[in-house]
């Protein structure tokens, strides 16, 4: 039995025998490291029983738990709250714990199969700073939840069809002029993110000289007059850019030529043209490469991937599904809708007039398909806090259709990535680029650490795999340690530092350990645990720190949050950095104590390397 289930049996009794409380669930907080103790109970909730000031009803259980809980050496009162303090001997059988069993996180997945779906890029652009913090965090919670004891299936769903490819292979038939990765040296999906820029180029190009046209114009006319222009004119916007961006998709869909191009093409692939099916493959095939090599570099896989060109179809039947129970129903004009007006949402179109397939359609088919594939307990998608609404809306349906996993259903919303330059467009080419934005943080860590001087003694190819682990490691950590609903910005600068809670202060940290049990190794010092005499303040904060990290590890999968890892590790390796620097390791005289510290050093690393490795991070041997 643990100490906090200890502590809550107990407390329960003394409720009881003092009070005549049987009910309510016991909780402890961690002490406020303002004062003295381990493990708070609020008294607060039981005075009325008491009937005592809260001084005196702390005081009362606090003698109670003293007299009966052998682990505890005493306690203070802050007002309502009864600080516990745990004896020197406890924590050393923690300690003693810890080093001999390693690094252990209690199973409460029990084995239960989880599908994960990350990543989910269109493969008409390259992967940007937003698909790095998807894709690191949807890797990391992968790891997180097989290490809680679950049976995860790492997915990915290429958007590989649509509009959006078709402009990237309209540009490049029309001013390709037959460039390929080979004959231009550039990564492939960087080449066709080259054309999907173009395109964008050459359409705000046709639209602009529309707008100024006589019926650019007139249309600008009625557009003011319009109920749609009230808002802006409330706003006292300029209706003039008001109406460029209201009108943009009309103009596409209505008036653009180079549109009318795009949507045939689509038409030719849905047709199955040979042509275009040969063009199609051919440029994706090149993206494919150009992700794959970014995925190796991020360090991230998948089980399982879908493809939207093989999946877009498959929620056709599930429509027919839901019209013949009831769950849909069909307007005037033949398109298919729910009705989610009693969830507080409104009507959703599922299936088009003519009969095609909406977003959401292809969703509701690959959910099922996935089912059928893996029979899981719960589906989670990775995906950005603007797709909200989607999901709400995709978990709704399915619970409508009656199925089986619709509760298993659970969107892991994070927010977006801001730069000190603004919002990123993929379609205006002003991203942050994933590859380059790796060269950069890996060309910032080896400036760091060679101004710092860390790299005495070390040969070219080590050099090359310690600044990819920092670099990498900075990146990643910079965007985990983030509550992930949060919206943020990644200043690369910050995230390369080797002070503060950073990847590099953290793997210096480990190095740092690595170095000591190494010293000790080759001058024959035992790394053995041997129970001390006395037990220091900072000794003991680490033994402390250790002790919560697995609880940590379980709330970083209870609460969808790898930063409780991040927050956790970090807070070990301060707390080493401040023994280190108080206390000597390999140099004390006394053998056990020397004996201890080397044992309880790596013990830390361990649990250091443990925690990187659950968000993806590499740690170095050496630095």
């Amino acid at each position: 039995m643990d100490i906090l289930t200890t502590l809550g049996v107990k407390t329960k009794e003394a409720l009881a025998s003092l009070y005549d409380i049987a009910e309510g669930e016991i909780t402890f907080e961690n002490t406020n490291p303002n004062f003295a103790g381990d493990y708070t109970f609020v008294v607060f909730p039981y005075l009325r029983h008491s009937r005592k000031k809260p001084e005196d009803t702390a005081a009362e259980i606090g003698d109670y738990l003293k007299e009966n809980v052998a682990e505890i050496d005493g306690y203070n009162v802050v007002k309502g709250f009864l600080n516990l303090e745990l004896s020197n001997d406890y924590w050393l059988n923690v300690a003693q714990h810890r080093i001999d069993e390693g690094v252990t996180v209690p199973n409460i997945g029990g084995g239960k199969k989880v599908v994960v779906e990350y990543s989910s890029p269109n493969t008409n652009k390259p992967l940007h700073l937003g698909h790095i913090r998807n894709n690191v965090l949807g890797f990391s919670f992968c790891e997180i939840l097989t290490a809680n004891g679950y049976d995860v299936i790492k997915n990915n769903l290429v958007n590989d069809r649509g509009i959006h490819i078709c402009k990237s292979m309209i540009a490049w038939q029309k001013w390709g002029n037959g460039e390929t990765p080979e004959s231009s040296s550039i990564k492939g999906d960087h080449l066709v993110g080259k054309y999907y820029v173009e395109f964008e180029k050459k359409f705000q190009a046709e639209y602009a000289t529309w707008l100024s046209s006589e019926e650019g114009l007139a249309q600008l006319e009625t557009f003011k007059t319009s109920n749609a222009a009230k808002k802006y004119i409330k706003e006292e916007a300029d209706l003039n850019k008001a109406f460029k961006s209201e009108y943009k998709n009309t103009y596409f869909n209505n008036h653009s030529d180079i549109g009318a191009e795009v949507k045939t093409m689509l038409k030719q692939w849905e047709d199955n043209d040979d042509e275009v099916i040969a063009l199609w493959k051919k440029m994706n095939g090149w993206v494919y490469d150009g992700f794959d090599a970014t995925y190796n570099r991020l360090g991230v896989s998948f089980d399982k991937i879908y493809y939207e060109s093989n999946t877009y179809l498959l929620g056709k039947e599930m429509v027919q599904q839901g019209l013949e129970s009831g769950a849909f129903f069909t307007k005037e004009d033949g398109s298919v809708w729910i009705d989610l007006t009693d969830e507080g949402l409104d009507e959703k179109i599922v299936q088009r007039a003519d009969g095609t397939s909406v977003y959401i359609t292809q969703d509701i088919g690959t959910a099922d398909l996935k089912y059928q594939d893996f029979q899981m307990d719960k589906f989670i998608y990775v995906v950005g806090n603007e797709q909200d609404y989607h999901f709400k809306v995709l978990q709704l349906i399915l619970k409508k259709l009656n199925k089986p996993y619709a509760d298993g259903l659970y969107h892991l919303s994070y927010g977006m990535v801001d730069l000190p330059e603004g919002k990123m467009k993929s379609r205006e080419g002003t991203v942050v680029d994933a590859d380059e934005l790796m060269d950069e943080v890996l060309s910032t860590a080896q400036k760091q650490t060679e101004e710092l001087g860390k790299t005495e003694g070390m040969s070219a190819e080590q050099l090359t795999e310690l600044y990819e682990t920092l670099g990498m490691g900075a990146l990643k950590y910079y965007l985990l340690k983030v509550d992930a609903k949060k919206r943020m910005m990644y200043d690369p600068k910050e995230s390369i530092d080797f002070q503060g809670n950073t990847a590099p202060f953290i793997q210096y940290t480990y190095t740092r350990i690595n170095s000591i049990i190494r010293a000790a190794n080759e001058t024959g010092k035992s790394t053995v645990f041997v129970e001390p005499n006395n037990l220091e303040a900072e000794e003991k904060d680490l033994i402390v720190l250790m002790n919560a990290y697995p609880a940590a590890v379980n709330a970083a999968a209870n609460n969808y949050n790898p930063s409780e890892i991040a927050n956790a590790v970090y807070e070990l390796a301060k707390a080493f950095n401040k023994f280190y620097h108080e206390h000597i390791i390999l140099g004390a005289e006394d053998e056990a104590v020397r004996g201890f510290r080397l044992a309880l050093s790596q013990a830390v690393g361990e649990t250091i390397k443990h925690g990187f490795s659950l968000l993806g991070i590499g740690v170095p041997a050496r630095m």
